[in-house]
């Protein structure tokens, strides 16, 4: 076990966004965050990378420190928009600590050779999802929190970006992801955590949640099943 969340809750005035949300995470996996819209999934991430505040609960992570394990990569910003993303990578690198060992391999997996010398500000979704995922793998601590990895990706760019976290998995990267789309998920992750209503319905793989759901079937009948 890399890290373990333990009864975390997050209320937003009398909206209960996370009740008691608890759940473990194992050095090397992937696993996947799914659940309904609204379910509690980027709030849950923004609490464990410490950007919101959690009422109670915690996070374990043995005698690290919490920021020394999980490395949070959002969906949706532009960080250091009028930095090219050449910059970026180098500031990862200098100034984060980042692995330069991977730098030449993540341009080339990424698809970030044309890109490089664009600000970040200017470039498209796509674009800028595949530079922010380059900065996440080139951080060195043992666990990524990603949402949202293939948001504005068409199909073989989402394929590229599943075989390159593929492969920093296997290499021992423990991958943590919240991921909307059911069939994505089901091809990428080794387990899940089913989140709904801001609690866990279920942790497993897709053939523990389907005994969960009292049946068997793809991830996709689980998830309707139990959400």
């Amino acid at each position: 076990m890399l890290f373990e969340v333990r009864n975390l809750c997050k209320r937003f005035g009398r909206i209960a966004a996370l009740s008691d949300v608890s759940f473990q995470v194992r050095e090397g996996e992937v696993l996947g965050l799914i659940g309904p819209n609204g379910a509690g999934k980027s709030t849950l991430f923004e609490c464990l990378a410490g950007v919101l505040p959690c009422d109670r609960g915690s996070v374990e992570c043995g005698d690290k420190l919490v920021r020394d394990v999980l490395f949070y990569v959002p969906d949706g910003i532009a960080p250091w928009p009028s930095q090219s993303v050449r910059w970026a990578l180098e500031f990862t690198v200098g100034f984060l600590g980042g692995n330069a060992s991977f730098y030449d391999e993540l341009v080339d997996q990424l698809d970030l050779g044309e890109i490089l010398r664009q600000p970040i500000g200017t470039l498209s979704k796509g674009q800028r999802k595949r530079a922010l995922l380059a900065i996440g793998l080139l951080t060195r601590q043992p666990a990524l929190l990603i949402d949202e990895p293939f948001e504005g990706l068409d199909l073989r760019q989402a394929r590229d970006i599943a075989k390159a976290l593929r492969i920093h998995a296997a290499r021992g990267r423990t991958l943590f992801l919240s991921i909307h789309q059911i069939a994505d998920a089901a091809r990428l992750c080794d387990r899940f955590v089913l989140l709904d209503g801001g609690r866990v319905r279920g942790e497993g793989t897709v053939e523990e949640l389907a005994a969960l759901a009292d049946g068997s079937g793809d991830l996709e009948e689980v998830f309707l099943a139990l959400t």
